[in-house]
């Protein structure tokens, strides 16, 4: 994946990877979701297992979580959901899960299920890097990369930590506070930015408080990758029905694509 963000780079522009959770609208349907954003620009995914306590997310991404599992998005669906996106647009995949799930199954288990769906990385919302050692060394016995979170909150000491694991890349909160579309606080994203390239090549990818084309062209100025979630699974919870879903995707992805690659 880091191929893809040099090849970006060398272009001008930064990522899109949206995410979507899998399972939403509903397992059977969920493919030709991610197929529709593919098809409309977006370069690879965040897919969100579902949970039914996300630590780190908003209402609108724990309202689609409980959907799916009602849906029968099971661990072992949502995996397969994971390798047909992979199959059906032969982008990469980052997949989205927490610390318990993880450690409820075995670390090394989760990750060789993520390679095995020809997932590319594992994001654990919930991880501090203090504890990360036995999520590293198990993504990288899988050969798939994991990703580190890092927050305008986060001070020099811990940052250098996180860059010493050498994550896929490392996962910038532009906005604190959970997912959501009406994040109050203000976007801290480019001081954090100039604080990471002077210690570090890796890759940085902005989320949490990202909505509009607006806002990711903003993000895109500082940060080789931006991700939106919550507006997106928005526009799936309202839709009435997996094609309208897929239309209304569609538009959205098209406008954010556009945003990053003129930010």
């Amino acid at each position: 994946m880091r191929d893809l963000f040099a090849a970006a780079h060398d272009e001008g522009r930064a990522l899109l990877l949206p995410y979507l959770t899998a399972g939403l609208p509903d397992p059977a349907s969920s493919v030709d979701l991610f197929v529709a954003m593919a098809e409309a620009g977006a370069d690879g995914f965040e897919i969100g297992i579902p949970y039914s306590d996300p630590l780190m997310d908003g209402p609108t991404i724990h309202s689609a979580g409980l959907r799916a599992l009602n849906a029968g998005a099971t661990f072992a669906r949502s995996i397969d959901i994971v390798n047909d996106v992979v199959d059906r647009t032969g982008l990469p995949v980052l997949v989205m899960t927490y610390a318990n799930p993880v450690l409820t199954k075995g670390a090394d288990a989760y990750a060789s299920a993520v390679a095995a769906a020809g997932g590319s990385g594992l994001i654990v919302a919930d991880l501090p890097v203090d504890e990360a050692a036995r999520f590293a060394s198990a993504a990288a016995g899988a050969g798939i990369g994991l990703v580190m979170f890092v927050a305008p909150t986060t001070d020099d000491a811990r940052l250098e930590r996180v860059i010493a694991a050498d994550p896929l890349f490392i996962y910038g909160i532009a906005r604190m506070g959970v997912t959501g579309e009406e994040v109050e606080a203000e976007s801290q994203l480019e001081s954090l930015a100039h604080r990471l390239r002077q210690r570090t090549s890796i890759p940085l990818v902005a989320g949490v408080g990202i909505a509009t084309p607006a806002e990711a062209a903003a993000a895109a100025r500082h940060a080789d990758g931006v991700i939106v979630g919550s507006a997106l699974v928005r526009r799936v919870l309202e839709a009435d029905g997996p094609e309208t879903a897929a239309a209304s995707l569609r538009t959205a992805v098209a406008e954010l694509a556009a945003a990053v690659r003129v930010g």
